[in-house]
């Protein structure tokens, strides 16, 4: 009988390997875009198409998700988790167009209407004073991500409504639109808070839920430097939407002749 033939991984699975390590090194969150095919074929060592070859595989598998004329990501599923710092104040808008996605608005809603007991402690207004409310369901690649509603201080000047939902449609937030309006937004104070949604209910309903299910609801005051508040927004996602780290320091860094002798 002979020898039974044992056969040497391919520069493919070598270079498919290779790939799916460095994903694994937690260095690269869900969503994030990856350097361009060049410069990954110069680290790896090899031809443009072996690496076209094992990333195909690493797509097929969903390790990844390659989108025609924007570039590859990490991740699996048309709609990428946002893994995001609660440090930076930032337009969901920007992280969409940072991570490649299709961001679009739908059930979008813009009504004046009297606040509730506790947005107007918020703001700091009159309970029952009507503030300008606006109610939509956010899409990630044509698919439910969060349900969102921004009331707005009535002091505060905005467009008209036709342009706010203009602006809306066009992928922008209304935290952009009052940076366009020449608000100094510098701050915005979060309540994280866990909630259940059924299909049920307006949100479950928004978000496509059947049956019940957990919830993530992120609660802003958005202020100026002065600490005035400005807007009052309920975000709400379903698991998996969003995956919020908050980035934690010693109080006093470490001098930087301590760091050296460790090194």
């Amino acid at each position: 009988m002979s020898e039974a033939t044992v056969s040497k991984p391919s520069l493919v699975d070598i270079a498919e390997d290779s790939l799916r390590t460095w994903l694994a090194s937690g260095r690269h969150r869900l969503g994030e875009r990856l350097p361009p095919e060049q410069e990954l074929s110069a680290r790896l060592g090899i031809s443009r198409g072996t690496l076209r070859t094992a990333l195909r595989r690493l797509e097929e598998s969903g390790e990844i998700v390659r989108r025609q004329g924007s570039g590859t990501y990490v991740g699996s599923g048309a709609s990428p988790a946002f893994d995001e710092g609660l440090e930076r104040l930032v337009s969901y808008a920007d992280l969409a167009r940072e991570r490649g996605v299709t961001m679009e608005v739908s059930e979008l809603t813009i009504e004046e209407l009297p606040v509730s007991d506790e947005i107007a402690e918020a703001l700091g207004i009159e309970p029952g004073h009507k503030a300008t409310t606006v109610s939509r369901v956010l899409l990630l690649d044509g698919k439910p991500w969060a349900s969102m509603r921004d009331v707005v201080h009535p002091d505060v000047p905005l467009p008209t409504p036709t342009r706010v939902k203009a602006a809306l449609r066009e992928g922008q937030m209304v935290l952009d639109v009052l940076k366009e309006q020449g608000v100094q937004v510098a701050y915005a104070r979060t309540h994280i808070t866990a909630r259940v949604v059924s299909g049920e209910d307006r949100v479950g309903k928004a978000l496509g839920v059947d049956g019940t299910s957990a919830a993530l609801e992120l609660e802003h005051v958005t202020c100026t430097a002065e600490g005035v508040p400005v807007e009052h927004s309920t975000d709400i996602f379903l698991p998996g939407r969003l995956d919020l780290h908050v980035m934690r320091y010693l109080e006093e860094p470490a001098p930087l002749d301590s760091i050296n002798r460790i090194k």
